[in-house]
């Protein structure tokens, strides 16, 4: 149930919090966390109403910034990994796509953070997701920054924009519209409160021209282009941590000489601009965004070139100063290899698909519920189906696009189907949060990073005068196929 006028959502502040001026001061942080959080949010996805729903993500967003708890960069603690100020093999940040239930999911997440006083983890959306998922970027930040107060997060929350991706065909048809379309989403995302940009440019390598500078040139000009626009849009007293990539997932492994080309080439044209860089770069190791699915719709086992993760992100770190290199498409390897990515330096670490399958595989989705987002499957999305492909694989495929249509049905899921779903899901944080060894880093990024002041003009139903803000436009959110 969404609140249905202005007078309800302040009505609800009753002795809870006020408001003064341009903030929110909380007066009963239990009662905050425990009986207008829920609602708030839901108001923050569903609210019909546009005034209604701006003032509900504002609420949000203040009471983070009141209680410690608000939208920050992780930069300086990258910056600070890129100095061997701590080993490269303490541990990994995860940086994990929040897809379905997202609410739901990114509780369990902090919980199981919390259990290990955790403070090194990423809430990301790739540009597909934003699409598919129908989760824009000022909804994402309401949902992940209203799990952190419920859970009772201290500290700052990371919200990163993953795979910012040029699509190649649309770039050699019309490369200043793409460009403008990726500038037009890093202003969105940047506006909502996400403060760490993942740059992929790497669709745009060409591998056919004779020297691995030519073929990272148009991959550095444009992480560039994009670097500048970031740095002239953050808010005073951040620096967004930029990620560049040089390896397209799910193509060839990356080398040594590709990153050192791409990396020359990128400060090479930033030098003299005063601007701070990418802060890590992300490379292919053998994975592929969602896994290899077999015909029974099993995803295939993979090898992960360990090698080639330690040798790269040593060059990151010792010529470069940068916190190391990043693997893609990892939610389905076995479990036994996340173990790997701390011991060879991997910085971070991006996780989404093994959290979808366990919505669907692990039980707690209602089995009608469940038939009947994989029946929708097969009705809207034929026409990706190729020759040859069995069932088991199309639906592999295709159940991600379900999400958006069924976000409703699966927020709101029964009390017992959300309690098993929840289950499962802070048990897989748990485990892999272990394997990744970010267990007891909540002092090391305290240490580095503070949560920005960032105070938000009060919106027009709870008495200001600022008017909803301009989104950028859906052709922007097109699924471009990646994601993890």
């Amino acid at each position: 149930m969404t609140t249905t006028n202005a007078s309800g959502l302040r009505d609800s502040l009753a002795g809870i919090a006020t408001i003064s001026g341009d903030r929110l001061q909380i007066i009963d942080e239990s009662r905050f966390r425990d009986e207008l959080v829920d609602s708030l949010v839901f108001d923050a996805v569903f609210n019909p109403d546009e005034e209604l729903r701006d003032a509900a993500r504002w609420l949000i967003w203040s009471a983070s910034q009141a209680l410690g708890c608000g939208s920050a960069s992780i930069h300086e603690l990258y910056m600070a990994r890129g100095r061997a100020e701590f080993a490269a093999t303490d541990f990994t940040v995860p940086a994990i796509n929040l897809r379905a239930a997202a609410y739901l999911t990114a509780r369990q997440a902090f919980a199981a953070a919390i259990e290990r006083d955790a403070g090194a983890v990423i809430f990301e959306i790739a540009k597909s997701e934003m699409a598919y998922t129908d989760q824009r970027p000022a909804e994402y930040t309401a949902v992940v920054l209203a799990a952190a107060l419920r859970t009772g997060w201290r500290g700052p929350v990371f919200l990163q924009g993953d795979h910012f991706q040029f699509n190649a065909a649309k770039w050699a048809a019309d490369p200043d519209t793409e460009m403008a379309g990726l500038h037009e989403l890093t202003r969105e995302a940047v506006a909502a409160g996400f403060y760490n940009i993942d740059i992929d440019s790497s669709t745009l390598v060409d591998l056919s021209l004779p020297t691995v500078a030519a073929q990272q040139r148009v991959n550095a000009e444009n992480t560039l282009s994009l670097t500048g626009l970031i740095r002239e849009i953050e808010p005073a007293g951040v620096t967004t941590s930029i990620g560049g990539e040089i390896g397209e997932v799910g193509k060839v492994n990356s080398t040594e000489q590709e990153l050192r080309a791409y990396l020359d080439g990128y400060y090479g044209m930033l030098h003299g601009t005063g601007l701070p860089g990418v802060s890590k770069v992300s490379i292919q190791t053998g994975t592929s965004h969602g896994g290899v699915v077999l015909p029974d719709g099993s995803v295939a086992q993979v090898a992960i070139d360990f090698d080639t993760m330690r040798r790269l992100s040593a060059v990151a770190r010792d010529e470069y100063g940068l916190a190391g290199c990043v693997q893609h498409g990892a939610s389905t390897l076995p479990e036994d290899a996340f173990g790997h990515f701390p011991e060879n330096g991997t910085a971070e670490i991006h996780l989404a698909t093994g959290f979808q399958n366990i919505l669907y595989d692990d039980g707690g989705l209602p089995d009608e519920l469940r038939s009947e987002m994989l029946d929708w499957c097969v009705a809207s999305c034929a026409d990706e189906r190729k020759p040859g492909e069995t069932d088991e694989q199309f639906l592999y495929k295709t159940r991600k696009k379900a999400i958006g249509p069924f976000k409703r049905d699966l927020w709101t899921l029964p009390a017992e189907a959300e309690a098993q779903v929840a289950a499962n899901l802070r048990g897989k944080f748990g485990h892999l949060f272990d394997l990744l060894k970010i267990a007891g880093t909540r002092s090391l990024v305290d240490r580095y990073v503070t949560p920005p002041d960032l105070p938000r003009p009060l919106p027009a139903a709870l008495g200001g005068e600022t008017q909803a803000a301009v989104v950028a436009g859906a052709s922007v959110f097109e699924d471009d196929g990646s994601g993890e």
